[in-house]
């Protein structure tokens, strides 16, 4: 399934009531920067792509998963069919709620192989996270700090500090976690 990026731009800037001058002043490009998307005759890199939805505040996630034709009751029930896989690399980011329009908080539903981890990079992001181990085994960094959690065992904390999340153990790691801002 082919996803129309420009058709998709143009009516969630609509629903949000932006125009496109007001867009491209708040992203910092020209309003033809953001026509030319609109009508498809320019194809944004990801991060391109990003920079002008954090302007209409509205996560890739929720970009290219927004019902655009719904208009009866919101959603608040999301079956793991309705929850699309955000990660890469070995980890599973099932995203609950993807298509709710202007989601304040980022839960999901992480699942890590085993031996798995985010990275040598330290994560930074603005916002608090915190989460709970349901299955397996996690090593988790804040800052110089490293702690081992397993099952009901939970985390929180400021998301500026940098961080790091590994799976240590034999099996999958599963995790259920909540950011806000929403970070996907």
């Amino acid at each position: 399934m082919t996803i129309d990026v420009g058709a998709r731009l143009r009516a969630i800037r609509k629903m949000k009531g932006f125009s496109q001058r007001e867009l491209a002043k708040r992203v910092g490009v020209t309003n033809s920067t953001i026509s030319l998307i609109e009508q498809n005759r320019v194809s944004p890199s990801v991060g391109s792509l990003k920079k002008v939805l954090d302007g209409i505040h509205i996560g890739l996630a929720d970009f290219f998963t927004l019902d655009l034709a719904t208009d009866s009751e919101e959603q608040f029930v999301f079956a793991p069919p309705e929850q699309p896989d955000v990660g890469g690399q070995g980890i599973h980011y099932f995203l609950v709620g993807a298509g709710r329009p202007d989601r304040q908080m980022c839960i999901l539903r992480e699942v890590m192989a085993p031996g798995s981890d985010t990275g040598k990079e330290m994560l930074q992001h603005d916002g608090e996270e915190g989460g709970v181990v349901i299955q397996g085994t996690l090593e988790l960094s804040v800052g110089e700090q490293v702690a081992v959690l397993g099952p009901g065992e939970g985390y929180y904390f400021e998301s500026s500090r940098p961080h790091r999340f590994r799976n240590v153990g034999d099996d999958a790691l599963i995790i259920v976690s909540a950011s806000t801002p929403p970070t996907f």
